[in-house]
């Protein structure tokens, strides 16, 4: 038999090995091994004893991957806008000349200011409606017990999957059907090229989603803080907008900033309940396309035209960003 302790016996020769820090030691047929490894299996050995550094690693590789798909189109607006008119051929990653001169030009070309006003109405006014209907069924949904309330949600939720186009044909209809008592205020009696035809298909086709959020939001309350509010005498309604609604103020901003996103980027109603014409409530996407005329595109007008266009949707979300990213969060983690 062996002696472990006799260095002369060939089955005690390991290799000569170095000390280790955590008190082993480091043997060569070890270091043989780790040369015998490919990239792969070294980068595997090395991110199971440093998990960290690899999470950290594939943190800013997909930081930098949004980053560049987010903002690439914008960047790339801001090149067009940038390069004076006939001059768009060349461009790689810089601008073909420098005019900033688009930025102000988008204004005298058309009255592209009152667009954008028609825009950001028919989006506040949508919105308003939205929140209001919104919190009104949110509450029965969430916070009352009646039969079929399950069911009568998941229809609410499948009428928004249905296309807005399966709704156009019945609408355009009505809204170009001849009322008498609407001529004193829209001149011919018809709904077309008035707010209201491009407020209630919107409000309709977002109303699902914001049911959905409130609906979540409403049903975390806890019943006491409702309790104690009808103890001091006020109704139902008047609980749901004194105490519900504050203390779902994340859902209810999020639920706003996401229709008035949505409705301010809407171009199939917008296009198709208006003639196009400013005066005629015509929105934002109208006015982009109003560059484009028979003979010539104005490439760089409508870059330009585009890029002022998000500006106010950018400074809603800056703002409101808090409120969103806790509202989108709401419930993810369980303390």
């Amino acid at each position: 038999m062996s002696d472990p302790n006799d260095p002369t016996d060939p089955a005690n020769d390991r290799g000569s090995g170095s000390p280790d820090p955590d008190g082993g030691a480091i043997f060569e047929d070890d270091r043989d091994a780790d040369l015998d490894r490919g990239p792969f299996q070294r980068w595997a050995a090395d991110a199971i004893k440093n998990p960290e550094r690899v999470y950290r690693a594939l943190f800013y590789v997909a930081a930098i991957f949004f980053l560049v798909t987010t903002l690439f189109p914008f960047y790339w607006l801001l090149m067009v806008a940038l390069t004076p008119e006939g001059r768009l051929q060349n461009i790689v990653f810089t601008p073909n000349g420098f005019d900033p001169g688009a930025f102000v030009e988008v204004f005298e070309v058309i009255p592209f200011h009152v667009y954008m006003f028609n825009s950001f109405v028919i989006a506040l006014g949508s919105t308003a409606v939205v929140l209001v209907v919104a919190s009104l069924a949110g509450y029965a949904f969430g916070r009352l017990e009646f039969p079929g309330r399950t069911p009568l949600l998941l229809l609410v939720l499948v009428i928004s999957f249905f296309p807005p186009a399966a709704f156009f044909i019945p609408l355009n209809d009505l809204f170009n059907t001849h009322f008498a008592i609407l001529e004193p205020i829209t001149g011919d009696g018809t709904l077309y090229n008035t707010p209201f035809a491009l407020v209630t298909p919107l409000s309709a086709i977002f109303m699902p989603l914001a049911i959905f959020i409130l609906t979540t939001f409403y049903a975390q309350i806890p019943d006491g803080l409702e309790d104690a509010a009808r103890v001091e005498g006020t109704t139902r309604l008047g609980a749901l907008f004194r105490v519900i609604i504050p203390l779902s103020a994340p859902g209810v901003a999020t639920a706003g900033v996401l229709t008035f996103i949505a409705v301010y980027n809407e171009f199939f109603f917008s296009f198709l309940m208006t003639d196009g014409q400013p005066e005629n409530w015509a929105p934002i996407l109208d006015g982009i396309l109003a560059y484009q005329g028979q003979y010539q595109v104005l490439y760089h007008l409508m870059a330009a035209a585009s890029i002022i266009g998000v500006i106010p949707v950018a400074i809603l979300v800056i703002v409101a960003q808090e409120k969103i990213v806790s509202g989108l969060t709401a419930g993810a983690l369980k303390e």
